[in-house]
């Protein structure tokens, strides 16, 4: 379970007095405690996985935000907080393994992107990114 993960790296990050760490560790037990208290029950690894995916979205957000601004000292911050937050993703596949993955599930040239895009996501929920799963759907239709 992902939330007890967290929970040990937290104690750690505490002990070694990795305030960085801490902080990212602290949110995202509390997004994971939030989204378990809304649902009433135990997460799946899926809606962990997504709730991680969120974080690393809003990392990725303010990354881009310390880019424009050129803000060397956010930006290193961001960066380790991208690091540590990919961490708790599962394994992520490659474009070759995507590509494997998809054509098995039938998605095939001249298929609307819409209909690609419903049978890839369920598929590929946590072990490719966004973005990366949209470009090789649209290679391969």
């Amino acid at each position: 379970m992902l939330k007890t993960i967290v929970f040990e790296e937290l104690k750690r990050a505490m002990k070694e007095k990795d305030v960085l760490a801490k902080g990212v560790l602290t949110l995202v037990k509390s997004a994971l405690d939030n989204a378990e208290k809304e649902k009433g029950s135990t997460l799946t690894p899926e809606e962990e996985t997504a709730i991680v995916n969120r974080e690393i979205k809003q990392t990725n957000q303010a990354l881009e935000g310390a880019q424009k601004a050129k803000r060397e000292d956010l930006i290193k911050k961001e960066e380790a907080k991208l690091v540590l937050l990919k961490s708790f993703l599962p394994k992520q596949l490659s474009d070759e393994e995507i590509v494997v993955v998809l054509t098995e599930a039938g998605i095939v040239k001249g298929m609307n992107m819409g209909d690609a895009m419903k049978i890839a996501k369920p598929l590929l929920v946590g072990k490719a990114d966004g973005s990366i799963m949209s470009k090789v759907v649209k290679s391969l239709i």
